[in-house]
């Protein structure tokens, strides 16, 4: 009976360090994530002051800047597990760690240098895309500043990756919350002329968003270098040279991420264009729900951020017991937040719609009816997306990657989006039925996920990883 109650009572323990972990991990990554949408945000806000056609322009600027930025995340992303694989097998084998860092670092810029040959292009390619000459050439004029953004951010996003498999989130979130104010101040220098600098338009705020990002990788390369414990792994005092095994098994696991959160941050992308062929009502409902939406998907995806660390660690250390307790803690503090979003959005769905227009105004009374009935369709939304969002981290944790992809592949694009296209135009449902399209895709995913996730064992992906692992 003794032995019993002792085996319960560490049983306890250990899921209650596992708490503290996960939560400690996750607040500072999902407050990092926050920061970063922060800078997209003050673009957004800042080149409305400047008039509409820049504020247009910006629009189809980023998004074509975005094709190549989400791709190159996803890839970075692989870095994580595999740093804390590396940590949790041997803590000690700094050098196992530094050749996952230095090839992020070239895979970085395998992705920036084609990334930036076609974005040079950007004004012929919105041309063909059928996009207003006008519009377009300005357009370009913002991608051709904010384009030499991307490698430094995506080196920053390597570096981070360190500083998070060492559980040593605070340098990020502090870097990533200063960058914030350099983008907001280089904004209304350079774009709107202060400071004594003459206006310099759109292109003042791709060069401001360059400018935070130049200054994110180097403040957090200083703090790689300057810190006892990061200093350790030598990353930029030992010769750079390329590592064709582990840059290889960085891109087995990497291409399949990257092209995960394509095919998800694209669904919704051509959700937007959809939404705007049922009227500008619909376009701005939907824009305000997607918003309240995505600024909730911060803290999900934080956790599972750190479900990619705890999981990655006991994962490498071969302990299947600590692999369970870290993913289904990181599952239960997701969905703790996710219901108590999703009642936020039944009971006060205006009040959030009266943060971003005045409800009072009845020019915007058809917004808000449609954004709320946008908002109670993302109740269930937030449910699933969280689920989906925080599965893949435990999943990304056990170097798992290529059928995540084809599930969210089969999910968004096989049953999201043909069922809100049939549901919006075909159903006569209008943005409704779009979003009720969305959140199914997402359910699906979700349950794929965790239905891979409770198999683990089954599928062998707990089989003790190797420095060579090839089970991705």
């Amino acid at each position: 009976m003794r032995s019993t109650s002792t085996a319960t009572t560490t049983a306890r323990a250990a899921w209650g360090k596992e708490l503290r972990a996960v939560m400690a991990l996750s607040g500072p990554m999902a407050l990092t994530n926050l920061a970063q949408m922060a800078m997209g945000t003050t673009d957004v806000l800042m080149m409305g002051r400047v008039g509409p056609d820049t504020l247009a322009a910006g629009a189809l600027g980023v998004n074509l800047y975005l094709v190549a930025l989400i791709f190159g995340i996803g890839l970075m992303n692989a870095t994580q597990p595999m740093i804390a694989a590396s940590l949790g097998r041997d803590a000690s084998d700094h050098a196992d760690v530094r050749r996952t860092v230095q090839q992020g670092l070239l895979a970085a810029l395998c992705v920036a240098v084609p990334a930036w040959l076609v974005l040079w292009w950007a004004e012929p390619i919105f041309v063909a895309l059928g996009q207003d000459k006008a519009l377009s050439a300005l357009a370009a004029t913002y991608v051709h500043a904010l384009q030499w953004a991307l490698l430094p951010f995506l080196g920053y996003l390597v570096l981070r990756s360190l500083v998070s498999a060492l559980q040593r989130t605070g340098a990020a979130l502090a870097i990533g919350v200063a960058a914030v104010a350099i983008n907001a101040l280089g904004n209304w220098c350079l774009m709107l002329g202060h400071c004594g600098v003459k206006p310099m338009g759109i292109a003042g705020s791709g060069i401001a968003t360059t400018l935070a990002s130049l200054a994110m990788f180097g403040a957090l390369a200083a703090f790689v270098v300057s810190d006892r414990q990061c200093r350790a792994f030598g990353l930029f005092a030992t010769p750079w040279r390329p590592d064709w095994t582990r840059f290889r098994q960085l891109m087995r696991l990497g291409l399949p991420l990257g092209a995960t959160l394509s095919f998800e941050v694209t669904i919704f992308n051509a959700a937007v264009f959809l939404m705007g062929l049922l009227g500008p009502a619909s376009l701005a409902a939907h824009a305000i729900a997607i918003q309240i939406a995505a600024s909730c998907f911060m803290v999900p995806l934080g956790v599972g951020q750190a479900a990619t660390v705890r999981v990655g660690r006991a994962f490498g250390a071969g302990d299947r017991s600590a692999v369970r307790r870290a993913g289904w803690t990181a599952f239960a503090v997701t969905m703790v937040f996710m219901v108590a979003i999703s009642t936020m959005m039944i009971l006060v769905p205006q009040q959030m719609i009266g943060l971003f227009v005045d409800r009072a105004d009845p020019a915007n009374a058809e917004i808000v009816r449609l954004a709320t009935s946008f908002l109670l369709m993302a109740a269930l939304f937030q449910i699933a997306d969280g689920a989906q969002a925080v599965g893949a981290g435990m999943l990304r944790g056990l170097q798992d990657g290529r059928v995540p992809m084809l599930f969210a592949l089969a999910g968004y694009w096989g049953v999201g989006l043909p069922l809100g296209v049939v549901l919006a135009f075909k159903a006569k449902l209008g943005g409704v039925g779009l979003w009720i399209g969305l959140a199914t895709g997402l359910a699906v995913v979700a349950v794929l996920m965790m239905m891979r996730w409770t198999r683990r064992d089954r599928l062998g992906l707990l089989d003790t990883p190797r420095a060579d692992h090839r089970s991705l």
